[in-house]
């Protein structure tokens, strides 16, 4: 049992952060489709690409994870997850970062498809959401150690989304443009990217590799600084 005020002060942070990543979403989303209603824009496929969104997704698996954290907390009055929230967290830590980092890097000053931007959402999607999941995993009190071969789990669904946004790319109508095709980000775009499809791989190929450093990362810190009675076989 641990009730120390660190303890609960965390629990705390992250269920505020839940419930701001949350509005975050919702927000966005209520501008976008009121965009598409407004501009006669088809609302389904408007509906399905916002939720296509790679920084969308792992918002919201950070929403999960955070969450269901702060429920376990609060319920066992222990800092230590259960396997399967101490496996999501790592995959959400893992996603967020990824967001964060590709964002900042890459898309901070490209508009993007999904109508008018909220500013204050944008900055917690991409921003002070990831900031806050590096500062989970580095200050929550304590983590449980994760087996490495939860950096397998980590990749399937970056895979999924991959293999889904290029399937569904070239059969989506861009509500927006009109153009034949849609795609969440530009650098998934081969009628953006400089060299067409060979150069979306080679930007999937660099996303993937980072994503598995990420992810290694995550699961060496947690295995440092988990308990040891936590360990995962």
């Amino acid at each position: 049992m641990n009730t120390s005020p660190l303890a609960i002060l965390w629990t705390l942070a992250r269920a505020t952060i839940a419930a701001l990543i949350t509005a975050a979403i919702i927000a966005q989303l209520a501008v976008t489709t009121s965009g598409a209603v407004d501009g006669g824009r088809d609302l389904p496929t408007t509906v399905v690409n916002y939720f296509s969104f790679f920084t969308i997704l792992s918002n919201v698996s950070a929403v999960v994870a955070l969450t269901w954290c702060a429920i376990e907390s609060a319920r066992n009055r222990s800092p230590i997850e259960s396997r399967p929230v101490g496996t999501l967290l790592v995959c959400a830590t893992t996603y967020m970062l990824v967001t964060g980092i590709v964002y900042n890097l890459l898309l901070r000053n490209v508009p993007l498809p999904q109508g008018t931007t909220v500013p204050w959402s944008n900055e917690v999607l991409h921003l002070i959401g990831p900031l806050f999941l590096l500062a989970d995993l580095i200050l929550a009190v304590r983590r449980r150690r994760p087996a490495w071969s939860t950096v397998g789990i980590v990749a399937i669904f970056p895979l999924v989304w991959i293999g889904y946004t290029l399937l569904r790319g070239e059969r989506t109508t861009n509500p927006v443009t009109g153009e034949g095709w849609w795609y969440p980000y530009p650098f998934l775009n081969p009628h953006l990217v400089p060299g067409g499809w060979g150069g979306v791989v080679g930007y999937c190929l660099g996303i993937a590799v980072t994503l598995c450093a990420i992810a290694t990362m995550v699961v060496a810190w947690n295995r440092r600084r988990g308990s040891r009675s936590s360990t995962d076989r």
